[in-house]
């Protein structure tokens, strides 16, 4: 919680004061008056494009009746306001709006899942196979960009891994044998696949052919600390827009679909043997 993006905890911030709001009863028009503002700054604060001031966040909440939490979202205002985000000092046009939220949200997280369908997932990749990927996936980006955007997904490997946060992937095969790169790319993408598995934190089960068809679209299921509420989050990368879901119905869909992959999916040790099966033949 102490290394919380500050975007994120600004976006926990502005969740919960909206949702402690309604579930109130009370109107933006009554909750301002209540803090002698407008509804127009009511609005900025619970969409996250301001933080309210001490003062505001203190009786907004004993307003709503959640005094008892004004502490624990004092600090939070705190961090967000004081903290900076790790990606700040890369090049802007690397780092859109929607990217750098799913950053921050990844970077937060206290357990991080997925499903890879077509490629290595970006926590695990080596940089010679993310050059690659980066290259055959974006193919208008100059020379110093796709540079720039691999060294933010070492540095995003770093700050994630480095943080502890459970990684754990269901990887189809065919993201296995897909030549990313020439083929000593590939082998040397699955030799780091194996190395890194035996990290305690991390996982990965191998859903092989044999186990029929499956989805075509990769995603992730983001977990978060108890204390901010249940805000469990679905990041869909596509090729316009990184999409973004927090709403129950959604997350519980997409839950459901993950772990029925597991299920189908080969353990953990018997992917490792997999893994190595498919680097001796590549």
């Amino acid at each position: 919680m102490e290394a919380a993006s500050p975007t994120v905890l600004k976006r926990w911030l502005a969740a919960e004061l909206r949702q402690r709001r309604v579930a109130a009863g009370v109107t933006r028009e009554q909750a301002a008056a209540q803090v002698r503002g407008s509804v127009q700054n009511i609005g900025h604060i619970e969409n996250g494009r301001s933080l309210p001031g001490p003062l505001e966040l203190e009786r907004l909440l004993e307003f709503y009746g959640a005094g008892d939490r004004a502490e624990f979202w004092l600090g939070v205002r705190e961090r967000a306001k004081r903290g900076k985000d790790w990606w700040a000092p890369f090049d802007g046009s690397l780092v859109p709006a929607d990217r750098g939220l799913f950053l921050g949200l990844e970077s937060s997280a206290t357990a991080i899942e997925g499903w890879d369908a077509q490629l290595v997932p970006d926590l695990l990749q080596t940089p010679e196979y993310a050059l690659a990927a980066i290259q055959g996936g974006t193919p208008g980006r100059t020379l110093p960009e796709v540079a720039g955007l691999v060294e933010l997904r070492m540095a995003r490997q770093r700050v994630v891994l480095g943080g502890r946060a459970p990684v754990r992937r269901v990887v189809a095969e065919s993201a296995l044998r897909w030549q990313v790169g020439d083929r000593e790319v590939l082998r040397s993408q699955l030799a780091h696949l194996v190395d890194v598995v035996r990290r305690p934190e991390v996982e990965v089960r191998v859903l092989p052919f044999a186990a029929g068809v499956a989805p075509t679209g990769s995603f992730d299921v983001l977990s978060f600390p108890e204390e901010v509420g249940d805000r469990t989050a679905v990041h869909v990368d596509t090729e316009v827009a990184d999409l973004h879901f927090e709403e129950p119905e959604r997350v519980r869909r997409y839950r459901g679909a993950l772990e029925r992959l597991r299920d189908r999916a080969l353990g953990p040790e018997e992917s490792v043997d997999y893994i190595r099966q498919v680097a001796a033949g590549s």
